[in-house]
């Protein structure tokens, strides 16, 4: 397999000076000498033009002569080669994918829906010019590919698989990396370094984005009622280790399991407790 050649071109400037040059001969011989013959630099200077090119910073040309690849000029400036090469010009800057979201399905099935970003740049102009028929759009299809593959590996998050390490909400770092790996695998015959490559959208699919809103939300209440609990039940504890520590009241057994009751209506309530005065005895 062919990889890419660098090629070194002629100054253009140096021979811009030699058009220069076969004009000036041109147009002087024939006008004062009047020799037919001098028309030959006139016409040499007319094939000698399509040699020039101008190659920009982060840019490239990539020469082709009858089928046969010769080189590619990767500095800039401007530049002479044979006026006979097919010239490619091919960007070498970093560009960006902003992909939109697709909707696939996670590991355990659930539709979602996932986008990321790319940060992509040719690294290869022989593959990215003759190993793909359109480099750009093959990176568009094949970044497609590798999010339907990595969403396919692995679980929204861990409600319904509790054993999962990596998580598309919680992988961070982890779920870059491989989606990263799995992006240069598919890249590399295209010539195409991948820079950088992050989930910039991650959702439930609409169809079950509500329920699935209810099931977080009911995780966050019963998480926050076992704290709430674990918190009255250590104010109870401690409320009835310093009555008897203090001797401030002899409760029987009655009298505690009353009063464990009231106090643990009040502090579990999701509302402010009314009290209610009691005139007569606990027993009235």
């Amino acid at each position: 397999m062919k990889q890419e050649q660098t090629f070194t071109a002629i100054s253009g400037f140096a021979m811009l000076f030699v058009c220069l040059l076969l004009l000036a001969g041109g147009i002087l011989g024939t006008i004062f000498l009047r020799n037919p013959f001098f028309m030959l630099l006139i016409f040499v200077l007319m094939i000698c033009l399509p040699g020039f090119t101008v190659v920009n910073p982060n840019q490239s040309a990539v020469l082709v002569l009858f089928g046969a690849y010769k080189g590619t000029i990767l500095k800039n400036g401007f530049f002479w080669v044979n006026p006979l090469f097919v010239k490619k010009k091919i960007s070498l800057r970093a560009r960006n994918l902003d992909s939109d979201p697709l909707k696939v399905n996670d590991k355990i099935g659930n539709p979602i829906m996932i986008g990321v970003v790319l940060v992509w740049r040719v690294q290869d102009t022989y593959k990215a010019a003759f190993d793909v028929n359109n480099y750009e759009n093959f990176v568009s299809i094949q970044s497609e590919a590798a999010i339907r593959h990595m969403a396919g590996a692995y679980p929204y998050d861990n409600f319904e698989d509790e054993k999962a390490e990596i998580t598309l909400r919680s992988g961070g770092n982890e779920v870059s990396e491989l989606l990263e790996q799995e992006l240069t695998e598919r890249l590399a015959i295209a010539g195409i370094e991948v820079m950088e490559a992050r989930i910039n959208y991650l959702a439930y699919a609409s169809e079950i984005a509500g329920a699935m809103l209810r099931r977080q939300q009911a995780t966050a209440v019963v998480a926050a009622r076992f704290k709430i609990v674990e918190g009255a039940v250590s104010m109870v504890e401690m409320a009835l280790e310093e009555l008897a520590d203090k001797d401030i009241v002899d409760l029987d057994e009655d009298k505690k399991a009353t009063m464990v009751s009231n106090l643990m209506v009040v502090l579990c309530s999701d509302k402010d407790a009314t009290p209610v005065l009691n005139t007569g005895s606990l027993y009235q």
